[in-house]
């Protein structure tokens, strides 16, 4: 499909159903128990510094693992994929001396998506597959001091995250992604980096690709890691106009259910949630099996709150399955019209 046919097709299969995003991917490429060796390869075998966990990396050594993976999940029912990037900017690969492969595996890990939605689209021409460029966090936060004695350091700037995003979506959409995913955002001044360098990105090239956002609120308190309640987080990023908005990643289904409610009630665009499955265990792992969770999604689409869902962290083809199956021919979240009201973020939202 053109970019204009995939985008109209996202946008019409939005209207008619709710949209399945698929699962984790860490969790995925964990089962594999690849070792240094492995992320490693023939390329790299020479790396001066150990590379073990840098799973953007698989993209390049282990491009196989990583198309599965993304097969799994379209056979498990789900209409979005994301591209194996989530650390995949210089900021981020810094930690493993691999600033330099940013931009590569962005367009390596966008290419194996889509070389797996077009396969599956072709199987099934009635039901197209989409592919979501990712922009992770990064590993810094520009609006939190990393030491606790001084609370105005800082260790990156916002012009630094600009630049890494830049490289980064150029990657994906050289890649040939349908839409770009700026997720797990715990911090609003990475994602307002993000989202203009997005848009710096679109004006460079000509063309505008359907953004999601998708935060995290990161305990019971209700907030980001910076300190915004969910609606004064999606008053912060608004002005984007994004595709969809919603939130992921460190809460289960259970714990997350109130603040999908929260943005479903003033999100004038569509609502995503991929919750974890579950909260970890003493070991790290996530105990939500498939059938749980899909319940907990299936009353959120019975009570309109969302348009796409998924899973995070813990999450599997399974889970993906069991979903896609729990929400199939239940209408999706109706997007509210309000009135015109000045609406400001600061901690907390203020309308006026």
């Amino acid at each position: 499909m053109s970019r204009v046919s995939s985008e109209q097709a996202l946008i019409d299969a939005a209207k008619s159903r709710i949209l399945v995003l698929d699962g984790a991917m860490g969790t995925m490429i964990q089962a594999h128990d690849f070792q240094e060796n492995d992320y490693r390869g023939e390329r790299f075998a020479d790396w001066h510094s150990d590379v073990k966990g840098n799973n953007d990396l698989l993209t390049l050594t282990q491009p196989e693992a990583i198309y599965n993976i993304h097969c799994a999940y379209f056979a498990a029912g789900a209409d979005i994929i994301e591209t194996n990037t989530f650390n995949a900017t210089t900021i981020s690969m810094a930690d493993y001396n691999m600033q330099s492969l940013a931009k590569e595996i962005n367009i390596e890990s966008a290419k194996l998506a889509r070389k797996a939605a077009d396969k599956f689209t072709a199987q099934t021409p009635e039901k197209p597959r989409f592919v979501a460029g990712v922009l992770g966090p990064t590993s810094r936060t520009a609006s939190i001091s990393p030491n606790v004695n001084d609370p105005g350091e800082r260790n990156v700037t916002f012009d630094e995250l600009v630049e890494a995003y830049v490289e980064a979506t150029h990657g994906l959409i050289e890649g040939g992604v349908d839409l770009i995913m700026v997720e797990t955002i715990f911090d609003t001044l990475n994602a307002k980096a993000a989202l203009f360098a997005v848009d710096t990105v679109f004006e460079s090239l000509g063309k505008t690709l359907p953004i999601m956002i998708s935060g995290t609120i990161t305990d019971a308190s209700g907030r980001t890691l910076s300190g915004q309640t969910a609606e004064a987080f999606y008053y912060s990023m608004r002005h984007t106009s994004p595709f969809s908005f919603g939130l992921n990643c460190a809460l289960g289904p259970d714990l997350l259910r109130q603040y999908v409610d929260e943005v479903s009630t003033v999100a004038e665009c569509l609502v995503s949630a991929h919750p974890n499955a579950g909260l970890p265990n003493e070991f790290g792992e996530y105990d939500l099996e498939s059938d749980e969770m899909a319940e907990h999604i299936r009353e959120w689409a019975q009570s309109g709150l969302v348009n796409i869902v998924g899973g995070c962290c813990g999450s599997t083809p399974e889970h993906i399955a069991a979903i896609a199956q729990a929400v199939e021919g239940v209408a999706p979240r109706v997007i509210p019209q309000h009135d015109i009201k000045l609406r400001l973020s600061g901690l907390e939202p203020f309308v006026h």
